[in-house]
């Protein structure tokens, strides 16, 4: 037999490969690699030859015109950053905005002559720069010849031409590299790559063909120049304030925010378009699908990194995630809201820090928060899954909508705390806030789900013995309570809940969730007569580890005598609203008199809470009943968020720029346990960057002083926070404002 007729014997396929696969290229796809890093650049020849060369090569070029110098005029006192709302950017680089005209002063061999010269001013961005993709602009001085960058002449002297180059409203934002291209008959002679002639090119909502213009100059300055935030917490009828610096002007900022997006390996053609550059950022700002910029972490365990509550700006966050290219340890909604807002701010799209009460986290689909009671009205822990956040943080930015019908263009929430995936990774929005209130829920991206924060429905069910539920209550008002954000040019709040729904009960609200339901939004249809008994729960303000008295009131609207069987359930709750520990309840029997009000005294004891407290000191009261006569449940429901001590902090010295100041905190420990493991930090944005100090002890009663130098570098009106933070006490703050002179 030959070899030819032989048969083939089987063999074992060779193994599988394990680990992770390797990372798939571009090769056969595409010609060149998808330019998706602004650091990624490609040196652009110095003389570029129109013909070959001869024997001898090219002639001497010495009586043409030849480039001696670039201004760019970047200097924070020039007129560039100046006109561009750019001299707080912490960078001797040239920062400008885009659809808007700034100067670059070119030094020629000899005077220009228009007649004779030819030059032009080239722009590159990213790996393989290309006229068609808008990552290479050449800018012309002439109007006969003009590109997507308009250019013109403003000052000719001697030999020194001052360009005026106006970057188109919708182009790339990004890090540009400058060149000045001269063309001789032999070929284009340009600069050669000088890091010193780069520029970053933002957002510009001063202009109005940009996406991002904002025709209203005291919201501009709040939500693109402000760097001082205030981020509501607590309960809607005890509102708390976090104090946060943005710092997005800061050193090293503006090329975190770009390394962002290199890191997520958007293409550079995308970032001139504000919907993809939010919508791909607030998947970036979390570590869940692509290894983002915090690591989210509920659990009270922050051994590996720093609690959530500790934070005091972004800063060192943005500069952590750059330098060490891994997730920061750790956040959560406030500080994802936060930190995406100083990436918003940066770039020049502008934002706000938004806070929703109640806020509903809707996974099914529908409209509907449920709460399962027993037969005798008692809630029923062990089958009632669903949580109602006690408030929730995200982001409106603000930017046209050419993609939705007109009218839809304006707020549009962005949320990059991690709670569901769209499409496929963890993500929210851009959702527009319009599209929100008026039902518009299938507009994109994921205006559903934020519509469901605001407009859910908390349904109390009554569970009977063969397992089956009957709705007895129903809530139209509880969530989305109340919507706030901080008020432009003032230190205080803004009530914005209005933008997002119509008022409880009106025609237009039913006109509203009827439309969502088209749309697939179930509601809660049942609508359970209300009963003559009702129960209330009143607003209290307490503080830590302080004994109070719950006054529970029932009122009997009907004229005959009621008899309530009724449960009060105390509960350590996440500000999530996920419940820690019972620490409290009573089953009392109240009999009230016709057209009458009875209170039911509770006594709420600090050793029974205390030791179960979880972040945040939120105690979570529920009292429900059923009326004996009629068979009817009557509920109510009331989160009271425990106020923590206060740092004091002083500052000492004179108030100039260059002149060193002291600043000194103080906080003394009210308990009587001792705190261990305590962090404190502070900063002072513009005069101070971030210190912080770590004590391993703190008795109960024993008082602490920390002082520290600084010197300002930045005059104006400021202020100075601290936070102090401990497994046992969280939330701990104070501040101090202050005006540097120059």
């Amino acid at each position: 037999m030959s070899d030819q007729d032989a048969t083939p014997t089987p063999s074992p396929a060779p193994p599988i490969p394990t680990g992770p696969p390797p990372k798939v290229t571009n090769r056969g796809r595409s010609a060149v690699p998808i330019a998706s890093s602004n650091s990624d650049t490609t040196e652009i020849p110095e003389f570029e030859p129109f013909v070959a060369p001869g024997p001898r090569g090219f002639p001497p070029l010495t009586e043409y015109l030849d480039i001696y110098n670039v201004d760019m005029m970047s200097g924070p006192d020039e007129i560039n950053k100046q006109q561009h709302h750019t001299t707080l950017y912490f960078t001797n680089y040239l920062v400008v905005r885009r659809g808007q005209e700034f100067q670059v002063k070119i030094t020629f061999s000899r005077p220009y002559k228009p007649a004779e010269d030819k030059f032009a001013v080239e722009f590159t961005i990213g790996s393989s720069p290309q006229y068609s993709k808008g990552t290479y602009v050449p800018v012309f001085p002439t109007k006969g010849r003009q590109s997507s960058w308009e250019g013109r002449i403003t000052e000719t002297s001697d030999k020194t031409v001052t360009m005026g180059i106006t970057p188109a409203a919708n182009c790339i934002v990004g890090k540009y590299n400058l060149y000045v291209a001269v063309q001789t008959p032999y070929g284009l002679r340009r600069t050669r790559r000088d890091d010193s002639r780069d520029l970053y090119v933002l957002f510009n909502p001063w202009a109005a063909a940009d996406a991002v213009f904002l025709d209203d100059e005291k919201e501009r300055e709040e939500c693109v120049m402000n760097e001082n935030g205030i981020i509501y917490h607590g309960a809607f009828d005890d509102i708390s304030e976090r104090n946060w610096n943005y710092g997005q002007f800061n050193n090293g900022i503006l090329d975190a925010c770009l390394y962002i997006m290199d890191r997520s390996e958007m293409p550079i053609t995308n970032r001139g378009d504000p919907i993809k550059v939010t919508r791909k950022a607030s998947a970036m700002l979390n570590s869940h699908d692509d290894e983002g910029v915090l690591v989210g972490n509920w659990s009270g365990d922050y051994t590996y990194g720093v609690a959530p509550t500790s934070w005091t700006g972004s800063t060192d966050i943005l500069l952590m995630y750059t330098k060490s290219k891994m997730p920061v340890c750790y956040a959560q909604c406030w500080v994802y809201a936060a930190v995406f807002n100083t990436f918003l701010r940066c770039l020049g799209i502008p934002s706000r820090v938004v806070t929703n009460y109640y806020s509903a986290h809707d996974n099914d689909g529908n409209l509907k928060t449920d709460i399962i009671l027993d037969e005798n009205g008692r809630v029923d822990r062990s089958r009632t899954r669903d949580s109602i956040w006690n408030y929730h943080c995200w982001n409106e930015c603000y930017m046209s909508r050419p993609d939705l019908p007109a009218g839809f263009g304006g707020w549009q929430v962005v949320d990059a705390t991690p709670q569901e995936t769209s499409d496929g990774m963890y993500r929210c929005g851009p959702a527009s806030v319009q599209a929100i209130k008026h039902g518009e829920i299938c507009f994109p991206f994921d205006a559903a789900f934020v519509f469901a924060e605001v407009n859910s429905d908390v349904v109390f069910y009554s569970r009977r013995k063969d397992g089956t539920l009957e709705p007895v209550r129903v809530n139209r008002a509880h969530v989305g309570r109340m919507v706030l954000t901080k008020a432009a040019g003032d230190m205080t709040r803004r009530d914005i809940t209005s933008h997002y729904k119509f008022p409880e009960g009106s025609t237009e609200e039913r006109t509203v969730l009827e439309k969502a339901e088209e749309y697939g939004c179930k509601q809660e249809k049942s609508n359970p007569p209300l009963a003559d008994v009702e129960l209330v729960l009143p607003t209290l303000e307490i503080s830590m580890g302080d004994n109070f008295e719950l006054n529970l009131e029932l009122i009997n609207r009907s004229d005959e005598n009621r008899i309530v069987n009724t449960y009060i359930s105390g509960t350590v709750v996440y500000y999530t609203g996920v419940t820690s520990t019972e620490f409290l309840f009573r089953n009392p029997t109240v009999t009230i008199d016709p057209n009458k009000s009875v209170k039911e005294l509770v006594m709420v004891e600090s050793k029974n809470y205390m030791k179960h407290l979880v972040e945040q000191a939120n105690l979570h009261f529920i009292a429900t009943g059923k009326v004996k006569e009629t068979g009817q449940i009557i509920t109510a429901m009331k989160v009271v968020t425990l106020h923590t001590p206060k740092l004091n902090i002083m500052l000492s010295g004179v108030q100039k720029v260059n002149e060193e100041m002291t600043v000194t905190v103080e906080f003394t420990n009210p308990f009587s346990f001792s705190l261990e493991g305590v962090y404190i930090r502070m900063e002072g944005l513009g005069i101070m960057q971030t210190k912080s100090k770590y004590y391993s002890l703190i008795t109960g009663g024993s008082s602490l002083t920390w002082t520290e130098f600084f010197t300002p570098q930045r005059a104006g009106s400021t202020r100075v926070f601290a936070t102090l933070d401990c497994p046992a006490l969280r939330q701990v703050s104070g501040q101090v404002f202050v005006t540097i002179e120059p």
